[in-house]
């Protein structure tokens, strides 16, 4: 049972003890940190100040809702509740609603024992480190000032807001829904019986497309692992080819992260859906873009191959839209899946992923795979190594660093070696004594084996 206070928020798992893990104190506490932190930066605002409030459909939902929501009340704000909802939609409600600030109540790709609160600023975008180290201290110190009852907050319940976030989708530019409705698409969703399974539906109908359902029933249970990875994802894989669908849609519970399952049923690669939706966005709008460092190179080749400039920043969606701030990038995001189309908003959003997809397959015509095939080829390995608790960490990084001089080092999150045909990104974990191993090379065996390597030579250096 665990319960991790970090910058962007908090998550733990549900029940034990207060301070260990996510208990309804725990969730009173953070929330009203979150609503001081509020209150002073908006001390010079007139009225009562507004928060947006979303969930998604966890077994503990509605229990940290209620206790979110009664004590930002108790702080003197005014709530909207969307109710079940998505965290790019809360993300969207946020600046529709002049709000000064947003919760999302998901704990993500978390198995169902888990839930976190998910911090937005008024832009509907994620608070920076400087503003969540804040929270934190305050929360530490519990130094909360409760409105007096002729100053209670009130809730607005508006569950409208997956059916707006929808509208504004279908209102881009680049969204072509005649042309989508005119292709025919079949599409099997999967929803992790989460609010994946009400939003992706209700997309697909308005843009025409044929429906196939699957654990799309929001009751929190979920079916399988969440995280929308190869293994956890065989029963969509083999209704895909079943149903002779087009391809399949997979998301996680919050519909942040988006992955597609091609028309013969194998993985479309969860590192290349926003390698195709950017395709797709700058064959029609040139300009740059921005991944993170443990991205798959291949965006850049895309990239590159429109005219355009791609960047890689730290790992975390905060750097990733600060970079595509920095650089205009006119899309961008991280390689699990997360799609940031700035032209709606600065969030992963699997909707607009979903919608920007399609458009792209009507327009080219063809298969699923037959595009997947048209993509430069990349394998990535994932791996970890678990250190004890008194070993120097940074002094590990460093030596790596200083090993491979002679390469094209960059040591803005860990140390990440770019070689010719591959490369490698070592970072630590926060949490817990591990350093992290992703490799990508132009085959699996390649990557597999350039991580053996790396790991071993982390090994001799740590002595263990």
């Amino acid at each position: 049972m665990t319960l991790i206070k970090s910058i962007s928020g908090i998550r733990g798992t549900i029940g034990g003890n207060v301070g260990d893990n996510l208990t309804p104190i725990d969730a009173v506490k953070f929330a009203a940190a979150y609503g001081t932190w509020l209150k002073e930066e908006y001390k010079h605002r007139d009225g009562q100040l507004k928060v947006v409030i979303g969930r998604d459909a966890r077994i503990s939902g509605p229990m940290i809702q209620e206790l979110v929501v009664n004590t930002l009340v108790g702080l003197g704000f005014h709530v909207v509740d969307l109710g079940l909802s998505t965290t790019p939609t809360v993300e969207v409600a946020v600046p529709l609603e002049h709000a000064e600030g947003g919760i999302i109540l998901t704990a993500s790709h978390n198995p169902k024992q888990w839930n976190a609160l998910k911090l937005l600023n008024h832009k509907g975008e994620f608070i920076s480190g400087a503003d969540g180290t804040k929270i934190l201290e305050i929360a530490e110190a519990e130094s909360f000032d409760f409105a007096e009852v002729d100053d209670l907050g009130k809730v607005t319940i508006n569950q409208a807001y997956i059916d707006l976030h929808i509208d504004e989708i279908l209102a881009l530019p680049l969204v072509d829904a005649k042309a989508i409705e005119k292709a025919n698409f079949k599409v099997v969703v999967d929803g992790v019986n989460s609010s994946g399974g009400i939003a992706i539906p209700l997309l697909l109908e308005r843009l025409g497309v044929d429906v196939v359902k699957l654990y799309c029933e929001p009751n929190g249970e979920f079916p399988h692992n969440p995280e929308p990875l190869k293994e956890h994802l065989t029963d969509i894989c083999e209704l895909v080819v079943k149903e002779r669908a087009d391809f399949g849609v997979v998301v996680d519970p919050d519909v942040d992260r988006l992955a597609f399952i091609s028309n013969d049923g194998e993985m479309f690669g969860e590192e290349y859906t926003l390698v195709a939706c950017a395709d797709y966005v700058l064959s029609r709008t040139p300009g740059n873009t921005v991944s993170n460092m443990s991205s798959t190179r291949a965006l850049k080749d895309i990239t590159e191959k429109h005219g355009g400039t791609y960047e890689a920043s730290a790992v975390g969606e905060v750097n990733v839209v600060e970079l595509m701030k920095k650089n205009n990038a006119i899309i961008g995001g991280e390689g699990n899946g997360g799609i940031i189309y700035p032209e709606l908003h600065y969030g992963r959003d699997a909707l607009v992923g979903v919608a920007l997809f399609l458009t792209y397959l009507a327009d080219i015509g063809g298969t699923v795979k037959e595009l997947r095939d048209s993509y430069p080829s990349y394998f990535m390995s994932k791996q970890k190594i678990q250190l004890t608790p008194e070993l120097d960490v940074d002094a590990v990084l460093k030596a790596m660093e200083e090993k491979y001089e002679n390469e094209d080092i960059t040591t803005i999150d860990g140390v990440k070696i770019d070689f010719a045909e591959n490369w490698v990104h070592l970072r630590k974990s926060n949490t817990e004594p591990i350093i992290r191993i992703y490799t990508e090379a132009k085959s699996q065996a390649s990557a597999d084996d350039l991580a053996k390597k790396i790991m071993g030579e982390i090994k001799e250096i740590a002595n263990i």
